[in-house]
């Protein structure tokens, strides 16, 4: 038989990577850009392994990070760091 209940709390993989920004307003703009592409991501506090100017980050799965950073070029939303991500 074959499940089709739709999942409600959707995980982004566990290779991911996690992007930094120099401030929360970059945080907010790159969270408008990524709902305004259909793009699955999440923001989240800064992983304590990784530091920041800025307490939020966005985390996404690692087969988007090209697409993802060419969006936020074009879109002119200032990143700090990019790091690949992986949960235990």
């Amino acid at each position: 038989m074959i499940d089709n209940r739709e999942k409600s709390d959707k995980k982004i993989p566990n290779k991911s990577c996690i992007v930094t920004f120099k401030s929360v307003a970059y945080a907010m703009q790159f969270e408008k850009l990524m709902k305004s592409n259909n793009i699955e991501f999440k923001l989240i506090p800064v992983p304590r392994s990784i530091s920041s100017s800025c307490g939020m980050c966005g985390k996404f799965n690692m087969e988007m990070k090209d697409i993802i950073l060419d969006l936020c070029d074009k879109n002119k939303i200032s990143y700090d760091t990019v790091h690949d991500f992986s949960e235990n």
